[in-house]
């Protein structure tokens, strides 16, 4: 069993017969295909208000392009300093932003709190044109580690970028595992509590290359797409990337599969535990981060699962991340398996 990331799975069977279907027709390019054109509506009636789509094949290109719009070449980001644009995508948000600037921040597990994000900015002192002064805030939901922003706590950021006047990004690469984890609709963690951009993960829950830039303000569109233009993510045959997400929305397989990664972590975590093995955090989505001795460690390698040690939580820390078809019946065998 392979938990290094939920990147290395398949394409689930209805995404790929959705792509598949594409093949045996001409479509104009550019998005101004039928499928491309059916994305705003599809999406509209899943967040219940008017949204822009931008399609992408990368969660690095739908951050990095949707946050864009969001800050001036000389303005920051103020993020978690843990967040996965801050240590895993480069120098990509000053690149796309025109030289915008990472402004990292500390909270527990990976998450911002609304009273330390005010405190920052209330206690930020421009200095003209010598600094850089704060224009956006993002979010990870679910975060770095696994952990969920509350309803509560989404809303209570996005009263604290709206009392400095600051723009609110989030990045949902795994947005579908939160909200299958809150059980809540999909509206009340996003432009309800004053998200204004987010990035909608597919790839991560069973698609083949794609995320959605969800843009809550229509007039962000022209500048999102011009972005995307410039950094050479518009596909000439972006239906493909279309075709993806209709399927991913119908019949909510997005939470369907979302629900079965979230279980199969809960699994994975009694599991794992049984066999000596300590959660660093609650697994409320589908990441479950261990601390575990080397004995153990070893034992799951020689059995064959794949796993990453995960050095930023300790040298004894290790990361699992279970998908949409993460054998639930074998994570729940494993103790047998192991001591057996």
């Amino acid at each position: 069993m392979n938990f290094s990331s939920d990147n290395v799975t398949p394409i689930c069977p209805e995404i790929l017969a959705a792509i598949a279907a594409e093949s045996d027709r001409a479509a104009l390019p550019y998005g101004a295909d039928g499928q491309s054109q059916m994305l705003d509506s599809a999406f509209s009636e899943l967040f219940g208000t008017d949204v822009c789509v931008v399609p992408v094949a990368t969660g690095t290109a739908a951050n990095l392009i949707g946050l864009s719009g969001l800050v001036s070449p000389f303005g920051g980001v103020v993020c978690h300093h843990h967040a996965h644009i801050n240590k895993t995508e480069s120098t990509g948000v000053a690149f796309y932003g025109g030289g915008a600037k990472l402004l990292g921040i500390d909270g527990p597990s990976a998450k911002l709190e609304a009273a330390t994000l005010d405190q920052f900015l209330a206690s930020h002192s421009p200095n003209g044109m010598h600094s850089v002064d704060p224009e956006c805030v993002a979010i990870t939901q679910t975060t770095e580690f696994g952990t969920l922003y509350s309803v509560d706590e989404v809303h209570a950021i996005g009263g604290v970028c709206q009392k400095h006047k600051m723009r609110l990004f989030m990045d949902g690469a795994r947005f579908a595992n939160a909200v299958a984890a809150l059980d809540c609709h999909p509206a009340d963690i996003t432009w309800k509590a004053g998200v204004d951009v987010l990035s909608f993960g597919a790839t991560k829950n069973g698609a083949l290359a794609v995320d959605a830039i969800i843009l809550f303000d229509p007039e962000l569109r022209r500048h999102t797409e011009k972005s995307r233009k410039r950094g050479g993510h518009l596909f000439s045959k972006h239906r493909y990337l279309a075709a993806q997400l209709l399927a991913y929305l119908k019949d909510d397989l997005w939470l369907r599969n979302a629900r079965h990664a979230n279980n199969a972590a809960k699994a994975l975590q009694q599991s794992l535990e049984a066999l000596g093995a300590k959660a660093a955090f609650p697994p409320e989505g589908n990441e479950l981060f261990i601390h575990m001795n080397d004995d153990l460690a070893g034992s799951l390698r020689d059995a064959g699962i794949v796993f990453r040690p995960w050095a930023s939580i300790g040298p004894d820390a290790y990361r699992f991340v279970c998908a949409w078809n993460s054998p639930i019946d074998l994570i729940s065998d494993l103790p047998k398996a192991i001591s057996g």
